[in-house]
């Protein structure tokens, strides 16, 4: 098996990390089985979603954190966070993995923190990639010269977010995201009272959902777009919760929808819920103890990727839109489904 070894520098003094990046090491087809990670069923429904034997293949590791899967049709390709390293990067068969996007979340001088760059992505309406950004603390569009970027959203009620984590648009092209503070900068105050999740109407309306949710992260909606799904990374609040919501997209009602508790005392795994898709016929796939947690449209748990290592988000792509790809610490993972994630 041949892999192709791309050593990538920062572009800049201002973007320089303390400590220089690990090479990333692409891998090339036939792609390798990843040797970390099995697929298991809990539940008899789950044959129906993915092989017993489906294969996850490693397609490149040495990233520092790898997250916010996106595919593009467009390109053809996956586009993915390495949230430390301030990167988008872009995969596409063929050709590996290369720099896409750099500065990717923080386009300032001075940064005293971690978590820097962008985290979660996704394409807008028009198929314009929409990026949450932690170190300028905003929901920002790549601009059409794919260099610069535009401001979504950066506020609420004048005070400027944390660190928007993830986000999701429904089909009319409003938009919904979480900011958790995971992003800010040890020496930079939080200005909000509270780590919330939010609309965002194609109107410019930004409405409050949760002002509950310790720390919110990972979301996304339902086939019908009747239910919000948030999943809690606060240990305190191991669970993801459904939103049901109303036709203007307000919240109806709350309910915890999964809670980790029990996988996680039988298992020992370790993990919180943080990015998470749904497929086509609704179940959920969220990253979680251990990898990938597979959960029915009610909720129960039918089986997992297991990948031995923190795993943060994964995403539906290639051109039948079923692949699943997941962002699992250094490596990024796929592993082909039965079922096409759902359409937006």
């Amino acid at each position: 098996m041949k892999s192709l070894v791309v050593v990538l520098t920062s572009l800049g003094g201002a973007l320089a990390l303390s400590a220089a990046p690990a090479p990333i090491t692409s891998t090339a087809a036939p792609y390798p089985k990843d040797a970390k990670s099995v697929v298991e069923s809990y539940d008899p429904a789950f044959a129906a979603l993915i092989a017993a034997d489906a294969v996850v293949e490693n397609l490149g590791s040495g990233f520092r954190w790898s997250e916010g899967p996106i595919w593009d049709p467009a390109q053809g390709a996956l586009l993915f966070s390495d949230v430390p390293e301030n990167r988008v990067y872009r995969w596409k068969d063929g050709a590996g993995i290369t720099v896409f996007l750099e500065p990717s979340g923080f386009t300032g001088d001075v940064y005293n923190g971690r978590e820097r760059g962008s985290n979660g992505l996704t394409l807008d309406p028009q198929g314009r990639l929409t990026l949450c950004q932690h170190g300028d603390r905003r929901v920002a569009r790549l601009a059409a010269d794919g260099k610069h970027f535009e401001t979504v959203i950066g506020e609420v009620d004048g005070k400027r977010f944390s660190s928007p984590n993830d986000l999701c648009f429904d089909k009319a092209g409003n938009l919904f995201f979480t900011d958790p503070p995971y992003g800010l900068p040890s020496d930079t105050k939080q200005e909000t009272a509270f780590n919330g999740v939010y609309r965002l109407g194609k109107d410019g309306k930004l409405t409050v959902l949760d002002k509950e949710m310790l720390r919110p992260n990972g979301i996304a909606l339902s086939p019908d777009e009747k239910t919000l799904y948030v999943g809690s990374t606060d240990g305190s609040q191991p669970y993801i919760k459904a939103y049901a919501l109303n036709t203007d997209g307000t919240v109806a009602s709350s309910r915890v929808f999964f809670d980790t508790t029990e996988f996680t005392t039988r298992t020992k795994r370790r993990g919180g819920l943080d990015g998470l898709k749904v497929d086509a016929q609704g179940n959920i796939w969220t990253s979680g103890p251990g990898g990938v947690l597979v959960l029915s449209p009610e909720g129960k748990l039918l089986g997992s990727i297991y990948t031995a290592r923190p795993t943060a988000n994964c995403a539906f792509g290639d051109a039948d839109h079923q692949t699943l790809y997941i962002t699992s610490n250094e490596s990024l993972l796929r592993v082909r489904t039965k079922v096409k994630g759902a359409a937006r």
